[in-house]
């Protein structure tokens, strides 16, 4: 593995980024004193620059893919720069030591002011619109800014970070796959995100091919829990305020009820519209009805008279959810953040 990684480290030497030795890595972490949070990946730890610049280190933890998640992270992020894409300032990798350093986002991510079950402090409905456009600007910029189509395949709240003034940042690229533009479908040799927020395709094989499609479903997925305020599935829930919330917004238009905002202005109102009938066409089960995100943008941008309203996709009721769960845990493409069956 770390013949590898080294290998691939010398034939990228075009890199915008900075490889920095294990010992100055410990001395930008203090030793690695104030650590902000632990995963799968590994750990995270505050550190500071020289020039007296905050970041984050993301020392990664023992290899699941051979190397393949670091070198992930370096190949595509480590050559682009965009507003709303992280900024992979360098890494360090030292035999075993793996570390990726990163610009420091001080609001966190998206995550935590979303879910309110989660005690977060709730945006306001023209941030949250402002983040969202934000974020399909980034992804967009991933699938056709660069010389190669960045596909990213992991976008969830959790990995949008959020920078001193509420700019999002798409982030966690380990999971993210390099294609030349001109490739309008791609192969992969298994299904690869979060269980929740990945597209139906990559596991219904007959429902259509893998594209960029794949992260403009995440998207909608993101998009419904930005609205919803809460997770988008509880396939077993007793009270309609905890129904799969794609499904209630259907169920509300095809009964021609208005969708209740609270207290909101007309201005508002026509936001959080304009993101759910977004939402609504990004999570559309076969990929060909998915717009772009150029189109996404556009839609988001628009005047909401200008919007339909999609169908409803056959796979979005918690009655399939259930059914899916009983037959085969391991292939649902609905579940809970865990990636568990509920």
């Amino acid at each position: 593995m770390y013949d590898a990684i080294e290998e691939f480290l010398q034939n990228h030497n075009n890199l915008m980024t900075i490889r920095y030795s294990f010992s100055e890595i410990k001395k930008m972490t203090k030793n690695f004193k104030e650590k902000l949070g632990e995963g799968g990946y590994g750990t995270v730890f505050k550190g500071t620059l020289r020039s007296g610049r905050h970041v984050v280190v993301k020392m990664l933890g023992k290899s699941k893919a051979n190397g393949q998640e670091f070198t992930n992270e370096v190949a595509t992020i480590g050559r682009i720069h965009h507003v709303n894409v992280v900024q992979l300032i360098g890494f360090c990798f030292h035999g075993s030591k793996r570390a990726l350093v990163y610009e420091f986002m001080p609001h966190g991510s998206l995550n935590k002011y979303i879910f309110s079950s989660e005690g977060s402090i709730l945006l306001s409905c023209e941030k949250t619109y402002n983040i969202a456009l934000g974020v399909a600007r980034g992804i967009e910029y991933l699938h056709r800014g660069c010389d190669m189509q960045i596909l990213h395949f992991d976008i969830k709240p959790h990995n949008i970070l959020l920078d001193e003034n509420f700019i999002p940042k798409v982030s966690d690229f380990g999971l993210a796959k390099l294609y030349p533009i001109e490739n309008n479908t791609i192969s992969l040799t298994a299904a690869r995100g979060t269980l929740g927020y990945m597209a139906p395709e990559l596991f219904y094989k007959n429902i259509g091919s893998i594209s960029y499609k794949a992260d403009v479903y995440s998207f909608g997925m993101l998009l419904m829990e930005m609205v919803g305020k809460r997770k988008n599935l509880n396939a077993f829930a007793e009270h309609s305020s905890q129904i799969y919330f794609p499904t209630w917004v259907y169920d509300q238009f095809n009964n021609e009820k208005d969708i209740e905002i609270g207290y909101a202005t007309e201005e508002e109102k026509e936001m959080t519209m304009k993101m759910i009938i977004v939402a609504l066409w990004c999570i559309q089960t076969n990929p060909s009805n998915r717009p772009s995100m150029n189109k996404v943008i556009e839609m988001l941008e628009g005047e909401v008279e200008h919007l339909q309203i999609p169908p409803k996709p056959p796979l979005s009721s918690p009655e399939r959810v259930t059914k899916d769960c009983e037959n085969n845990s391991s292939q649902t493409w609905t579940s809970t953040q865990s990636g568990e069956c509920t």
